[in-house]
């Protein structure tokens, strides 16, 4: 009988170990908080990766985040869906967004462009009320916001910096940082998602499953600098793969710039 307490006690203890390191990092969302000091007073909450089929963040609690934050815009930066039959799963994410009032816009990821009409997807968020950025640059109060198309598959065009206002910052949003390896074009400030922060905080793991320079140099989460400016990448809030991380929470970000 003892040896059968101690049995149970082992695998309720593996159990708990489990569900704290790799099950609660994608239900224990964190706000990140990024200071640009670029004296543009504007606040921009960024949401990545979402990845729908496999995401534990409700839609109630980021919208719960958003209005507590009250930003100026939100951004998505891709990675919204995998399979086109998913998409329906999006409209409560995007009807707790558009619930907040304030302008979003978004940009596509790799996962995005798996779907046989990625067309679906521009329709439907911009259904409700969400501006996808195709390579394409919107003037705001006080800043240039440069939506470019994701790097990995090879969508994304430098010539989307060709529509900015010269005498204001330029904030760019994208799904793939490793732009930042051969960007050419010069930028205030860059956020990115799509590297999950790594999503199993393991080593060597960038070795094991490349995915980029950029990564396997190390440069994974968090705010970092190349060559035309300061970057941000975002551990984002769904899961690429499984439905699980291990010891990396799921973050949204809150941009002061």
């Amino acid at each position: 009988m003892a040896v059968l307490f101690g049995c149970a006690a082992a695998v309720a203890g593996v159990g708990a170990l489990f569900y704290a390191t790799s099950v609660l990092p994608t239900q224990w969302l964190k706000v990140e908080r990024v200071h640009w000091n670029l004296g543009i007073e504007k606040k921009i909450v960024q949401i990545s990766d979402i990845h729908i089929e496999r995401n534990r963040i409700s839609p109630s609690r980021l919208k719960s985040v958003l209005r507590a934050e009250q930003p100026d815009l939100v951004c998505l930066t891709g990675d919204f869906v995998d399979r086109d039959e998913s998409l329906l799963l999006l409209v409560p994410f995007l009807r707790a967004l558009r619930e907040v009032g304030v302008p979003i816009y978004a940009v596509l990821g790799n996962h995005d462009y798996r779907l046989q009409s990625v067309q679906r997807l521009i329709e439907l968020m911009e259904s409700f009320d969400v501006t996808v950025l195709i390579n394409q640059t919107v003037v705001l109060d006080g800043m240039n916001l440069v939506g470019l198309d994701d790097y990995c598959t090879r969508h994304s065009d430098e010539r989307a910096f060709d529509q900015i206002d010269d005498a204001l910052p330029v904030i760019v949003m994208t799904h793939d940082p490793t732009y930042t390896v051969v960007a050419t074009r010069r930028f205030d400030c860059l956020f990115a998602g799509h590297l999950h922060g790594k999503q199993f905080n393991v080593p060597f793991l960038f070795q094991l499953n490349p995915m980029g320079p950029l990564a396997a140099s190390g440069v994974y989460k968090g705010r970092h600098r190349c060559s035309q400016g300061p970057f941000y990448i975002s551990k984002g809030i769904g899961q690429s793969g499984i439905n699980l991380r291990f010891l990396v929470r799921s973050e949204i970000t809150v941009h002061e710039l």
